[in-house]
């Protein structure tokens, strides 16, 4: 199975099954996984802050750390993309290695939907939300 294969299919599960919500929910003619009042609206909301205090907790770093270290752990996920895309430049432009190329292709698809992907998805989201 090839990496997109291996990205995209797990990247895409929440939109699948947001669409499959959604069809339950137009024929059901239910409201689905939207909150039916304010009380279970507040209480969706309370979780998502809650679900977001995790992450920060677990993303916080631990120690006395220097500023620059945390500053470079904070940054290396975009400086690992920022590598990705220009290798993926680099070996398209050589253009003699087939599989490297494909290779190199695959990883940067990878890396531009971490860096757009999910902006992307919330954007689709609410233009679906608004027809």
């Amino acid at each position: 199975m090839s990496i997109l294969a291996t990205t995209l299919i797990p990247a895409l599960l929440p939109a699948v099954g947001d669409a499959v919500r959604g069809l339950v929910a137009k024929f059901t003619g239910s409201a689905g996984g939207k909150p039916q009042n304010v009380d279970e609206a507040i209480k969706l909301v309370d979780a998502d802050i809650r679900r977001l205090e995790a992450l920060t907790k677990l993303d916080a770093p631990s120690g006395n750390a220097s500023k620059w270290v945390i500053n470079l752990r904070e940054s290396s996920r975009y400086i690992a993309v920022f590598v990705v895309l220009l290798t993926w430049v680099y070996v398209t432009a050589q253009g003699n290695n087939e599989p490297l190329i494909l290779l190199a292709a695959e990883l940067a698809q990878s890396a531009f939907f971490f860096l757009f992907g999910d902006r992307v998805y919330i954007n689709l989201k609410k233009r679906a939300s608004l027809n």
